[in-house]
């Protein structure tokens, strides 16, 4: 969709801003970034300009608005009137952002060349599309049991699964789908999940904050009893407090869960991450979390509103990346990773690691994690790589992130590569935010959208957003998503900082070779590393929502995806 906007005289004030900008621009351009870069920037920071200058200070968020693009009855960005694709969510297009009509930007002079199709183009999907609707024996067949069911949903409640989430937001999407499926499997009526309230980020998000609790209701009816809350008589009723055992079967939680209920009406599931194993559970169970993962949790509609706002004025600029730039402090201490880091940081870091209690490792050798591929890539290593892939310097790139740690200090070298360097906080007003800015996992969803609708999706670590993206991705046409070898590309880059291999076309010959069957093409999710056992074993698998292939993807044709495909 394109945007018009329509900009109104200003005040002396913004007059004094875009004269700033001006001079700024100069200067840049005279440091030697491209003209179009510069002209891009000009753009963005006249479209932020305009929104915070027509937006009332301290005005509160309304819904309202921001469909609709306007505040205090006057419009910020004036759209197209939305015709009926129009209408559909931010996840549910009909052409994939990859291959939609982008505007024209010329590359060495050319509007279009084997180059720029070749950054842009995703893998082929092979026909592979989702196929997620139950089998009639699900319909008809409890999961614990021999009696029928309806047809009209699943069979009458033993009891309530009370469910706490652990995580950030990308770790609670994945515990709370789960235990969609365990309830399901223990034909347990759902209390929607208490988000955490705990960890590292403190968010006191509920979860009608971040996600349309009403659709993930309806969406379940089915599937699962979900109800808001406990009823009364229960509340203060004896429950049973378990943590459920990781990566675990269907037979589990039928042998050592389901009698819980001859003595308990409520079971109270203390976490929720990988309660579930990735592997070999029913295809029906199978299906039921992607339903959930996938569909049922629909963002909060003012986050779902924001986060399409945001993406449709990234496209203003074209196609675009977006980059996971997973370089914030949580994970920096947690991994123990201080690559470029002063003494006084890794320090800190080291501190933070010590007095975070349910961490367990504490003492981490920062090289050895770099050389085994266990560190997020700095984001100097990323401007290096975007530019060995062959992106010009006036590629728009999103940055997917929190507070990036070491500030703008430690981003120069990828502004000085990348000059449309955006991030949620460049692209929306102060108080389009506002409402969202001391809620990590609110934020966390806004970069979430932008980074599902990207045209190229790259993460610089692959943790929870990371996979969580990247599955989602193929889950809606496998979009091109470039997953790093992290471990090859600290190798080349260390013979670059020690002079013995120079950047230029030898360099981003190595780094494409690297990375050519990396772009997110369709294959079968990976199972265990060979030798590993235990614990071990199942951590070394691909993550079910990573690639939910086979479960939950069928090639057109097939027998699975004749009359069970989704509207996309």
């Amino acid at each position: 969709m394109s945007l018009r906007r329509k900009v109104r005289p200003a005040g002396a004030g913004a007059a004094a801003r875009r004269a700033a900008l001006r001079w700024w621009l100069l200067s840049l351009a005279a440091a030697g970034a491209t003209l179009s870069a510069a002209a891009a920037l000009l753009a963005v920071a006249l479209h932020v300009s305009t929104a915070a200058s027509s937006a009332v200070a301290g005005a509160p968020y309304r819904l309202s608005q921001l469909p609709n693009c306007r505040s205090n009855g006057s419009p910020l960005f004036v759209q197209q009137q939305p015709r009926e694709a129009e209408e559909l969510r931010w996840e549910q297009e009909f052409a994939p952002p990859q291959l939609a009509s982008p505007q024209s930007r010329k590359l060495d002079g050319a509007a279009e060349d084997a180059a720029e199709k070749r950054l842009w183009l995703p893998a082929p999907s092979r026909g592979f599309v989702p196929c997620v609707a139950p089998s009639p024996e699900y319909r008809r067949m409890r999961i614990i049991g021999d009696a029928s069911s309806n047809g009209c949903g699943p069979m009458a409640s033993r009891g309530y699964l009370l469910v706490h989430t652990n995580g950030g937001l990308n770790q609670m999407r994945a515990g709370i789908s789960d235990m969609v499926a365990v309830a399901r499997i223990l034909n347990a009526t759902l209390i929607i999940p208490e988000l955490d309230k705990k960890s590292f980020w403190h968010d006191k998000s509920n979860f009608s904050d971040v996600f349309d609790e009403q659709h993930f209701i309806n969406s379940l009816i089915h599937d699962v009893k979900v109800e808001k809350k406990l009823p009364k008589e229960l509340v203060k009723a004896p429950k049973s407090v378990r943590y459920f055992k990781s990566w675990s079967g269907v037979d589990y939680y039928q042998d050592e869960i389901s009698p819980l209920w001859y003595h308990r009406q409520v079971i109270r599931a203390a976490k929720s991450d990988s309660r579930l194993a990735n592997n070999y559970l029913p295809p029906d169970i199978q299906k039921l979390r992607c339903r959930a993962f996938f569909q049922a949790l629909r963002f909060s509609p003012p986050i779902e509103a924001l986060g399409k706002l945001l993406v449709e004025r990234m496209r203003s600029f074209g196609p675009y990346i977006a980059l996971h730039l997973r370089y914030e402090k949580d994970m920096l201490a947690f991994s123990g990773c201080t690559y470029g880091l002063s003494q006084t940081e890794s320090e800190e870091l080291a501190m933070i690691r010590e007095n975070t209690t349910y961490w367990k490792v504490k003492d981490i050798d920062p090289l050895e994690q770099r050389s085994h591929g266990y560190c997020p890539l700095t984001p100097k290593e990323v401007g290096m790589l975007l530019s060995a892939l062959g992106y010009p310097s006036s590629t728009p790139v999103y940055i997917a992130a929190g507070e990036i740690y070491g500030g703008e200090s430690h981003m120069v070298d990828l502004q000085s590569r990348f000059p449309i360097l955006m991030k949620k906080e460049k692209l929306a007003s102060a108080e389009e935010l506002q409402p969202f800015r001391q809620y990590a996992a609110q934020m966390a969803a806004l970069d979430y959208i932008v980074s599902v609708e990207s045209d190229v999706f790259i993460p610089s670590y692959s943790g929870n957003m990371a996979r969580a993206v990247a599955g989602h991705r193929r889950f809606l046409g496998h979009r091109k998503t470039i997953s790093p070898d992290r471990k090859a590309l600290v190798r080349l880059f260390d013979k670059v900082s020690s002079g013995a291999l120079k950047e230029g076309e030898m360099l981003s010959q190595k780094i494409l070779d690297i990375h050519r069957k990396r772009q997110g093409s369709p294959r079968k999710r990976k199972g265990p590393v060979s030798g590993t056992k235990g614990t071990d074993r199942f951590r070394s698998e691909e993550a079910f929502y990573e690639n939910p292939l086979p479960d939950c993807l069928c090639q057109q044709g097939s027998p699975a995806s004749d009359d069970s495909l989704v509207s996309i």
